[in-house]
């Protein structure tokens, strides 16, 4: 089974441990999927802190009503040196109650695992939160964040064509969020609302032709990149571990080190 996990650049990579009790549109919401800190600190109490605490406060509440944001927060009294960035977006399929209730444990686990961090991101099931004093609102970005590919299947060209048709489905899609299938194969994909159509597209084909050439004939593929993400599945695919519950473990060792995220 292959992993890799290559987080955005300013962010350190982690060890996950993830349970997912289905896949993809049934999973809860508040599975994790991955995650990471940056390696810049803050100190308590500062400007930069309450503009942090000030923005994931409104990135929750908005949540209560909508199911993408972004904010710019500087309190006045801070420079421009403590702006702080930073975004929420939901699964294109999750009700706005469960939006927020992601949003909101997405936020309190980030305050957990990124303490006094300058930055940091958090992918769960259901939801996406990112923060950080480096505006990324509005940018690009295709690079491979974390991948994984189930065991190969061996060449099957009739199982081949059908995921390819979904995940070619998957790119026609003029949607932010996009799901497609045939039979038992499922594909969802989804963009970063800050990007705009033509670039959520070109994110797509990416991720897309990414999990065609990377993945090859797995059974079911998770492509992230930094701005969009692209995921294919055969129901009943993934193994299940002691409780009956679809796991996957990685660890992931980055250049300075790894921190447990579970």
């Amino acid at each position: 089974m292959s992993f890799q996990l290559l987080f955005l650049s300013s962010l350190l990579p982690l060890c996950l441990t993830i349970s997912i009790l289905t896949y993809p549109s049934s999973a809860a919401v508040d599975s994790y999927v991955y995650g990471g800190c940056s390696q810049q600190k803050y100190a308590p109490g500062t400007p930069y802190a309450t503009n942090v605490n000030s923005l994931l406060t409104s990135l929750v509440n908005s949540a209560a009503f909508a199911t993408y944001n972004n904010f710019k927060i500087s309190v006045p009294g801070s420079s421009q040196n403590d702006v702080v960035y930073g975004l929420f977006q939901c699964r294109g399929d999750v009700s706005n109650s469960d939006c927020r209730e992601c949003v909101s444990h997405s936020v309190s686990q980030l305050g957990v695992l990124c303490v006094n961090t300058a930055g940091g991101a958090l992918q769960l099931e259901g939801c996406f939160v990112k923060y950080d004093k480096v505006s990324f609102l509005g940018v690009q970005d295709k690079s491979v964040v974390m991948k994984k590919c189930a065991p190969s299947i061996g060449y099957d060209s009739d199982a081949l064509t059908r995921r390819d048709s979904v995940l070619d489905g998957l790119a026609a899609g003029g949607q932010y969020f996009r799901v497609d299938g045939s039979g038992k194969l499922q594909g969802v994909a989804q963009c970063v609302q800050d990007l705009s159509v033509s670039e959520c597209q070109d994110c797509l084909a990416e991720a897309i032709g990414r999990l065609k050439s990377e993945c090859g004939p797995s059974v079911w593929g998770d492509m992230f990149l930094g701005k969009c993400y692209a995921r294919y599945s055969v129901r009943g695919s993934y193994s299940r571990d002691d409780n009956g519950k679809k796991a996957y473990h990685r660890c992931v060792e980055g250049n300075f080190g790894f921190r447990r995220f579970a």
